[in-house]
C-alpha cells in the first residue's frame, strides 16, 4: 500500500512548529507588553491592559542611553564586518574552485565551534595581552572586536553567493564599452551584489544590537546594550518591560528588513539595488 502526501499535508508539521514556537510566543510577548499587574498591599490581584511600558521605554534614562549605545554598537560592528567581508567575498568569488573551497572552508569552521567557547577564548586572549577592563575605551573596543570576531562569516558566506552568481559577461560588457576596472566595479559589481549587502547587514547589525554575551564578557561586565536590559527583566521576572523591549526589537527588525527589501526576491531586489546605485 502506497501513501501518497499533498504539498498540503507536507506543510502541516512546518504549520505545528510554526504555531508552537513562533505565533503562540509572540503572542504572549505581545499579552505581557501592552498589560500590567494590578497590586493591592503588595499581592498581584489581576492584569489591566496598559501603554506604561511603551511610555517607560522611551522615557527611562537607562533605557534610553543603553539603546543608544546599542545602535552605536551594531553599526559600527556592520560596517567594519562589510569593509573586511565584501572584499574577502570578492576574492573567494573570483578564485579557482579548488582554491575557493579551501578559503572558504577556512572562514565556515569557526562558524562549527560552540559560541561561548570562542567568546571566551578571545576573552583569555585579551588578558593576556592586558587590554581587558583596562579602560572604558577598552572595554567599547573589546566589545566591538568581539562582535565583529563573531558575526563576520554571517556577512562573508551571503556577499560570497551573491558575488559567485554574477554572470562575468556584464562585467566584460562594461569594458568593452570602454569602462575601467574600478568604473566597472562600481557600476555592475556592485550594484548586483546589493541582495547580498542587504542580507549581510540584516544578520549582522540586529543580532550585534542585543548580544550581551559578548558585551558582557569582553566589557568586563560595563557595556550596558539593550539584550543585557532583556535579560535582566526576565531574570528579574519583570516580564511586562522586559517584553515591550524584545517587541521594539521585532518591530526594528521587521522595519529594516521592509526598507531594504529583504522581503523581495531575489530579481527585484536586484533590480532594486541597480536603481540604487
Amino acid at each position: 500500500m502506497k501513501f501518497h502526501f499533498s504539498r498540503k499535508q507536507l506543510c502541516i508539521p512546518y504549520a505545528v512548529f510554526l504555531v508552537c514556537f513562533v505565533l503562540i510566543p509572540m503572542f504572549i510577548i505581545v499579552f505581557y507588553a501592552f498589560t500590567a499587574p494590578v497590586m493591592e498591599n503588595g499581592v498581584q490581584v489581576g492584569i489591566t491592559f496598559s501603554f506604561d511600558n511603551l511610555v517607560d521605554l522611551f522615557t527611562n534614562p537607562t533605557k534610553l542611553l543603553n539603546m543608544g549605545r546599542s545602535i552605536l554598537i551594531g553599526l559600527l560592528t556592520t560596517v567594519i564586518c562589510l569593509l573586511i567581508a565584501y572584499p574577502v567575498a570578492y576574492i573567494l568569488a573570483r578564485s579557482g574552485i579548488r582554491r575557493n573551497a579551501v578559503l572558504l572552508l577556512l572562514f565556515i569552521v569557526p562558524m562549527w565551534v560552540n559560541f561561548v567557547l570562542r567568546v571566551n577564548a578571545l576573552k583569555e586572549l585579551l588578558s593576556w595581552i592586558g587590554i581587558l577592563g583596562a579602560s572604558d575605551f577598552w572595554n567599547y573596543f573589546n566589545t566591538v572586536l568581539g562582535m565583529v570576531y563573531d558575526f563576520l562569516p554571517f556577512m562573508i558566506l551571503p556577499l560570497y553567493t551573491t558575488l559567485l552568481k554574477i554572470d562575468n559577461s556584464y562585467v566584460e560588457a562594461a569594458k568593452d564599452l570602454g569602462a575601467s576596472a574600478p568604473v566597472a566595479f562600481w557600476k555592475v559589481t556592485l550594484p548586483l551584489s546589493y541582495p547580498g549587502i542587504v542580507s549581510g547587514i540584516t544578520m549582522v547589525f540586529l543580532p550585534s544590537m542585543t548580544n550581551y554575551v559578548v558585551s558582557t564578557l569582553l566589557g568586563n561586565g560595563k557595556v550596558g546594550i539593550i539584550g543585557s536590559l532583556i535579560e535582566q527583566s526576565f531574570l528579574n521576572s519583570q516580564w511586562n518591560a522586559g517584553s515591550m523591549m524584545a517587541l521594539l526589537l521585532l518591530v526594528v527588525m521587521f522595519v529594516s528588513t521592509w526598507l531594504t527589501g529583504g522581503f523581495q526576491n531575489e530579481d527585484a531586489a536586484s533590480s532594486r539595488g541597480g536603481n540604487l546605485w
